[in-house]
């Protein structure tokens, strides 16, 4: 396997992950965000750009999610 090809398959893996794993934690939610940068950086390599369009909202998404439940999780441990 070309390395492109091994990059795109561990970044779809570490996805698949963390999206399964986003219930416990609000890193993980980070964590999938951060992969789907990394399998949007994939398909604008492998020349696949709506792949590569697609990812990069999909993190957007997920950084937008992370942000509100971080933040929600704080105000929770403030008490507030």
């Amino acid at each position: 396997m070309e390395m492109l090809t091994i990059y795109g398959l561990m970044s779809v893996l570490l996805m698949l992950t963390f999206y399964a794993l986003e219930a416990r934690a609000a890193w993980c939610v980070l964590a999938f965000a951060m992969s789907c940068v990394m399998a949007s950086i994939y398909g604008f390599l492998a020349g696949t750009w709506p792949f590569g369009l697609v990812e990069a909202i999909w993190s957007v998404v997920a950084f937008r999610r992370w942000w509100l439940r971080n933040k929600n999780e704080s105000r929770t441990k403030d008490g507030v």
